[in-house]
Order: C-alpha cells, then sequence, then structure tokens
C-alpha cells in the first residue's frame, strides 16, 4: 500500500533571506559610519616636508581634525619617487584609517616607468578625491634667444640636438610635459635629468640648459628677478596666478591645439574600504579644501583647489594613465 507523502515544511523565499542580508549588511555599514573615526588616522604623503603635496595635507590637517575628531598624522616618505609610500598605504588594512596623498607620478605614469611595480593603481587603491592641480609653466634662460612658445619651437626644429632642457628627474611631470610638446611637434632637444627643481633651475640660470618645465612657485621668484622667462603655462586656460602668461595652446600650432598637462594630486584609501567611509572621508576632505583660510594657504603656494567625487578622481586617473602611455613609451623613459 502506497503511504501517503509527509508534506514538506514551506520554503521561505529567497527574496526574505536576501532582504534579510541586505538589512544587515545596511545595518552594520550605518554603524561603521557613525562610528568612524574612532582613533588617529595616518595620513602618508609621498613627497618631502615643505614640498607642494606636504602643504596641501598640513594645510587641511587642522580642518579635518575639527571636522572627524581625531587627530591625523602626517608621515613623509618621498622614496622611489613617491612609489615606495603608494605600495604600503595600498597594502594597508582597508579601514579607512591609512590615507593616501599622492599624484600623477605613482598613479599614472609608475606603471609605464617602472618594470616591476608592485602595486596597480586602480586595482590596489580607492580614490576618495582631488586636492588641487596646477599647471607647469615653460621658462628659458634670459639669453634664450625666443620669447614665445611658438619661436622657440621653431629653435628646436631648426637646431635638433644644439638647445637642452633640465627636468626635476627622469620620468617627472617636469620631463614628461616636455617630451609631450617634442612628441606633438616633431622637434627635439637634449633632455638633462636633475634630482629636484633647485639643480634644474641653476642649470637653466647659467645656461647649461635653456628650457625648463617646472610648477609656477618654483621659478617665479627668479623670473621676478629678471634671471628667467616666462614661455608659457601648460594649462589648457591661462592660469588664474599668471593671467599674463600665455598657454602653450596659444602658441597658435596647430599640433598644440588642446594641449594641456597638469600636476594634480588627491586623496586614496586601499581598495575594500567601506563606501560608507569613503563617502566620510571625501565630506570631510571637500569640506576643508572649501574653508576659506585653507583656500587661503594654498593660493600662497600657488595652488588651485579642486575637490568632487572619487568617480570624478578616478576618471582622472584612468584618462591621464591613457593619454601619457604612448608618450612614455615613445620616450624610452624607464626607471629601474
Amino acid at each position: 500500500m502506497t503511504q501517503p507523502r509527509t508534506a514538506l515544511p514551506p520554503r521561505r523565499p529567497r527574496f526574505w533571506a536576501n532582504w534579510v542580508c541586505a538589512m544587515a549588511l545596511l545595518g552594520m555599514h550605518s554603524a561603521q559610519a557613525q562610528s568612524y573615526p574612532s582613533k588617529p588616522i595616518r595620513w602618508v604623503v609621498v613627497a618631502p616636508a615643505g614640498s607642494s603635496l606636504d602643504v596641501i595635507a598640513r594645510a587641511m590637517q587642522d580642518r579635518l581634525k575639527d571636522s572627524l575628531g581625531q587627530p591625523l598624522v602626517i608621515e613623509n616618505k618621498p622614496q622611489a619617487g613617491g612609489t615606495l609610500g603608494t605600495h604600503e598605504v595600498a597594502k594597508s588594512a582597508p579601514d579607512g584609517y591609512t590615507w593616501l596623498m599622492s599624484y600623477n607620478g605613482p598613479l599614472s605614469f609608475a606603471p609605464y616607468l617602472y618594470p616591476k611595480l608592485p602595486y596597480q593603481p586602480l586595482k590596489d587603491l580607492q580614490p576618495v578625491m582631488i586636492t588641487t592641480s596646477q599647471p607647469n609653466v615653460i621658462t628659458a634662460n634670459v639669453q634664450f634667444p625666443a620669447n614665445t612658445m611658438r619661436e622657440a619651437l621653431a629653435l628646436l626644429k631648426a637646431s635638433p640636438g644644439k638647445y637642452n632642457f633640465a627636468s626635476v628627474g627622469n620620468g617627472s611631470a617636469s620631463h614628461l610635459t616636455m617630451e609631450y610638446i617634442k612628441a606633438v611637434t616633431h622637434t627635439y632637444a637634449v633632455h638633462i635629468p636633475f634630482n629636484g627643481s633647485p639643480p634644474a633651475m641653476l642649470a637653466t640660470l647659467s645656461g647649461e640648459t635653456q628650457l625648463m618645465a617646472a610648477v609656477p612657485t618654483a621659478v617665479a621668484p627668479q623670473v621676478k628677478q629678471g634671471r628667467l622667462k616666462y614661455l608659457a603655462v601648460t594649462s589648457a586656460h591661462r592660469y588664474a596666478l599668471l593671467p599674463d602668461v600665455p598657454t602653450v595652446a596659444e602658441s597658435g600650432l596647430p599640433e598644440l591645439k588642446g594641449f594641456e598637462a597638469l600636476a594634480w594630486n588627491g586623496v586614496l584609501v586601499p581598495t575594500g574600504t567601506p563606501r560608507v567611509v569613503v563617502d566620510r572621508i571625501n565630506a570631510a576632505l571637500n569640506a576643508a579644501l572649501n574653508d576659506p583660510t585653507v583656500k587661503e594657504r594654498l593660493k600662497t603656494a600657488g595652488l588651485e583647489p579642486v575637490g568632487g567625487s572619487p568617480e570624478q578622481f578616478a576618471k582622472l586617473i584612468h584618462d591621464e594613465s591613457t593619454k601619457w602611455a604612448p608618450i612614455i613609451q615613445r620616450a624610452g623613459v624607464r626607471i629601474d
């Protein structure tokens, strides 16, 4: 005789199980956001004390402490072109207590400069916010027989290899900006790398090199004293702090139409940091950047505040990486 089947207990619909999990996760994230931060934050700055990156962090430090309720301890780690400190943060715990202040070198140039880079910028790091940007300015020795960018490029084209340009280091924005100009204008000048802007500027002052791309604050005093002269700024539009200096694009050469090469920087945290924590940091950074006292300190240092969302910063890193890869490869720049 066939036995009647025992009725199975009704299954809980998958929807309700997923809903319970989602609510638990939301509650956990909400608790994280409310409790963060509960201890001091370590802020790794991949540039030396007194550098523009250091100035940005220290200008925002007190405002961030007031906003977050915890002190921020700044550590300067400029070794290996900033890649050492960038890697250190990338492998840190993704809990929001280790921040990185980095720039285009370690984030967009390094994957093409270093054969064994130990991190992948957009895989191992979560962008939080762009802090500032500024153009380089193309300067020349006062004896250089050109007073505009167009005249300078005509000289380089007429006498390839006759003139030298200094940079603040191999693979730096100072170096690659000039390589970019050379690439699109089919001109040639000899690259002479130096360890930082002071020796590069001295070489240009002495006439050992004739040209140099550097951040405005590095060369402005020498220009004021009549020892160097401006040729152009590398921003797409005129630089607010040097409104009388034309852009590279204003040289009138069709191949330089739309030219832009900026030095930019921003804050990142390790990948895996909860989004609610990233958003909390982003909000605090944007608020600090909009503080009038912070703005004035940055302006004095020649820096233009940017701010914005994590997505905007991620796009900048990606787009700049795509833009500069062929320039680096064409120039054959490698750092071991």
